[in-house]
């Protein structure tokens, strides 16, 4: 699990035969999960100064890999205890989203980004999305996704300072807005009685 805060800007020293070798500060343990650009990889080597993740077939399907070159947003998995800021964050992106008009407003930029229309029924206005791994909030939903309005220290302090018309984008919208879909989608044979969605909320 995590956050959607980034905890620094690796660089990729190599990406190829399903290993992507980053450069960084923050030093993984094997075994841990660093989410990259948003997706929860797995570290399988570490190196001086430097760490190997294996991406799987499916994980390379689903995220934008012409962006695992130069810099990249990694966040480690969530500690049992830390400071829980963002929103809860699973790192398994749900599709790629393309950015497709950027307005510059003075103090912030607003970012809109299409997204195919199978995720468009998970945005939610002021709801959270994970762009890149970015927690962020939804300023408004658009008929082909949504917009977002980035501050300057974003800006600074991630990858949104170089993203351009065009440029696609790791997105996991909000696993809650998935759940409550998923649990009265009226195309599933069984419904739930308000008694089973108390009891399933009680367990959160």
């Amino acid at each position: 699990m995590f956050t959607g805060l980034i905890r620094e800007m690796a660089h990729v020293q190599s990406y190829s035969n399903n290993a992507l070798t980053l450069k960084a500060v923050y030093t993984p343990n094997i075994g841990d999960s660093v989410a990259v650009n948003g997706a929860c990889l797995t570290v399988v080597k570490v190196l001086s100064g430097a760490f190997v993740l294996e991406l799987s077939p499916e994980t390379q399907t689903h995220i934008a890999v012409e962006n695992l070159k130069g810099a990249v947003h990694i966040e480690p998995a969530m500690q049992m205890g830390a400071r829980f800021e963002g929103h809860i964050v699973q790192g398994h992106v749900d599709c790629i989203g393309v950015v497709e008009k950027i307005t510059n407003n003075g103090n912030s930029v607003d970012f809109f980004i299409s997204i195919p229309p199978e995720q468009r029924r998970f945005l939610v206005p002021k709801g959270s999305v994970t762009v890149d791994g970015v927690s962020l909030t939804i300023n408004e939903t658009t008929q082909t996704g949504f917009r977002l309005t980035i501050i300057p220290h974003t800006l600074k302090e991630s990858l949104f300072g170089s993203y351009s018309i065009g440029h696609k984008v790791n997105i996991e919208t909000d696993m809650f807005a998935r759940y409550i879909y998923h649990l009265f989608n009226p195309k599933k044979k069984a419904s739930l009685s308000w008694d089973q969605v108390d009891k399933i909320s009680a367990l959160y």
